[in-house]
């Protein structure tokens, strides 16, 4: 099976994170997978709203640290980035339904998304400064600007979980339900959106985002750059090695 499950229904695609045994991490094949999946929906004028979802206990755990290692994103063609551009160019609307750990990328891409439903069992985490790497997907320009300066930088430098609850509080979540409603709720959501204009739907959300698009791409192109040096620096061999032989990592010597 899959491990990016497609389904579409009543002008509904839902993209399921469906790797559950390495707790939805994701690979460069889930990346095009992903990819391929949004650029067939924007094409598609009978798909009029795209949710985005993982299981009960987990959203996902960010990218899969050992198939990340082996296959590095080196150009902006790379499936990671064919899926950042999608996504923060993608015309209509986004739902996600988040429950359990959302890890890296699992946080960032929601702040591609329109509209966010949370399980109560969330938690959410950017933990990009602790494996000697710089945030990605424009997280660094979209998380001070929801957040606020102060709390960005919380979250960003110090990498550490918030919750559902917070999240709601600073505008990252729309809603908090028990993790068994949240996807329910969100398919929902979707259809009644499904069920309005396609041209009003795509026109609110271009207007909502108008001035920003440029932005992003343009933050997420530096990030990558930043992100890809890094990633062959002495701290993210340290993080990493750390990762894989199970213990803490020492940064005192880089």
């Amino acid at each position: 099976m899959s491990d990016i499950l497609v389904h579409t229904e009543d002008g509904v695609t839902t993209l399921t994170f469906n790797r559950p045994d390495k707790k939805n991490s994701i690979t460069a094949a889930m990346y095009a997978a992903l990819a391929d999946a949004l650029a067939a929906t924007e094409a598609d004028p009978a798909v009029r709203c795209v949710v985005f979802q993982g299981h009960e206990a987990i959203f996902s755990a960010g990218n899969d640290i050992a198939d990340f290692l082996n296959a590095p994103p080196a150009t902006q063609d790379s499936p990671v980035f064919r899926f950042l551009r999608g996504i923060a160019l993608f015309p209509k609307p986004v739902i996600a339904a988040v429950c359990g750990p959302a890890v890296g990328i699992g946080t960032t891409l929601l702040f591609h998304c329109d509209l966010v439903y949370a399980g109560d069992n969330a938690a959410f985490s950017m933990p990009f400064a602790n494996l000697g790497l710089c945030p990605e997907a424009a997280s660094s320009l979209l998380v001070p600007q929801m957040l606020g300066y102060h709390r960005a930088a919380e979250a960003l430098l110090l990498g550490e979980p918030f919750m559902a609850e917070a999240a709601l509080e600073v505008g990252l979540v729309n809603r908090v339900l028990p993790p068994l409603e949240a996807a329910g709720y969100a398919q929902a959501v979707a259809r009644k959106l499904a069920a309005k204009p396609l041209s009003s739907l795509i026109e609110t959300k271009r207007l909502m985002k108008k001035g920003q698009t440029e932005q992003v791409l343009a933050q997420v192109a530096e990030e990558g750059a930043s992100f890809g040096r890094m990633l062959r620096e002495p701290a993210a061999k340290e993080a990493f090695t750390a990762f894989m032989e199970r213990r803490k990592p020492d940064f005192s010597k880089v």
